[in-house]
This record gives structure tokens, C-alpha cells and sequence, in this order.
């Protein structure tokens, strides 16, 4: 496939990744709450959705998401719940411990079904997927080395994105040292991250 629609799509895809939404609304406010320990499932997850639903728009698959919608909606209302957990979690931890990587391997496992099951809950990515590639990728003739190199490209895209938030969302929690706006900086954790089930719930 031609390079210059390698990047083109990695430029678009970049866009949509950065611009805030539940899912890095949901990162930031756990990472702000309890550290980035950990968080690597949550983003692997979210990497995993987006690659799903990347092949199913990109093999033309559409009516295959149409038949498996209850499946989908499964894994939205998981995704939900997933969210309204952390968010009661954190509101009621205690601001000594890390409360949501208290458990590194449950909770990486935990967090990569919960970013994993988040993504692949919200309709808006395979409706991105949908209105971008024919536009910018010949799709009846994109061969399986081309798709190979876009899934990489997202998945490198999408990476870098989510780490710099994690990064920018740490240090920022690093300027919270005493008790007191640990309290508030957790509860206004656990308001961003219902507000995100919330968002996911509605659409």
C-alpha cells in the first residue's frame, strides 16, 4: 500500500485517539488515583478493542457486527460495570493506598478485560473505522501486507498516545502530596470515571 495513505490514516487515527472520550477520560482518572502501576492491562485493552474492531472494518465485516450486537452490548454493559467498580473503588479508598493496583497480576488482568471490553462496547470506533478507510485506503484491493502494516501503525499510534496521557496524568498526580487533596483528587477520580460509564451507557 502506498505510504502516503499509511500516513495519512496514521495522522487521522492520531487525531481521533488524542481528542478526549470516555475511554481517556477513564485512563487519566485512574492513573490520577492510583498511579500508572498496573495500567498496562487497562491500555493493552484498549489497544486490543480498537484492533478488533479495525479488522472487522477493514475485512468489510459490518454485518458481522450487526449479528453479534448482543455480544457487543455484553461486553458494554461488562465495560460499564468494569468503570462503576473503579469509580466506587476509588471514591472509597483511603488516600495511603494504591487502591486499584493493590494486586498487580488480578488487577492487569482485570483492568486489560475492562479496557478490552470498554472499547469494544463503544459503537463510535467501528463507526470511525467505517467512515475513515475507504476514504483514505483502496480497500477491495488492500493486500495482506498493507493490512498487516495499518494494524501496526494503529497499534503504535494508539500506543504512544495513551502513554503520554499516563505520563502527563502522573506527574500531575505527583503534585497532590497531602492527605487532604489526595481525598479530592480520589473523589474527582471516581466522578470522571462514573461520568465515563455514563457517556458509554448513552450512546
Amino acid at each position: 500500500m502506498p505510504l502516503s495513505s499509511l500516513a495519512l490514516f496514521a495522522v487521522i487515527y492520531a487525531g481521533a485517539a488524542a481528542s478526549p472520550g470516555p475511554g481517556i477520560a477513564a485512563l487519566v482518572a485512574r492513573v490520577l488515583a492510583s498511579g500508572s502501576r498496573g495500567i498496562a492491562g487497562f491500555i493493552l485493552g484498549m489497544v486490543a478493542g480498537d484492533l478488533i474492531w479495525f479488522g472487522i472494518a477493514a475485512g468489510g465485516f459490518a454485518l458481522l457486527a450487526q449479528t453479534l450486537a448482543p455480544i457487543f452490548i455484553a461486553l458494554k454493559v461488562a465495560g460499564i460495570g468494569y468503570l462503576a467498580y473503579l469509580a466506587w473503588k476509588i471514591w472509597n479508598a483511603s488516600v495511603e493506598e494504591a487502591s486499584v493496583a493493590s494486586e498487580p497480576r488480578q488487577e492487569t488482568l482485570r483492568a486489560f478485560l475492562g479496557g478490552l471490553s470498554m472499547t469494544l462496547g463503544n459503537p463510535k470506533v467501528i463507526l470511525f473505522f467505517l467512515a475513515l478507510l475507504p476514504s483514505v485506503i483502496d480497500l477491495p484491493h488492500l493486500a495482506p501486507l498493507g493490512l498487516m502494516m495499518m494494524a501496526a501503525t494503529l497499534v503504535a499510534v494508539l500506543g504512544t498516545v495513551l502513554v503520554l496521557y499516563v505520563a502527563a496524568a502522573e506527574r500531575a498526580r505527583r503534585a497532590f502530596t497531602s492527605r487532604r487533596a489526595r481525598r479530592l483528587l480520589n473523589r474527582g477520580s471516581a466522578t470522571v470515571m462514573a461520568g465515563s460509564a455514563a457517556a458509554i451507557a448513552l450512546r
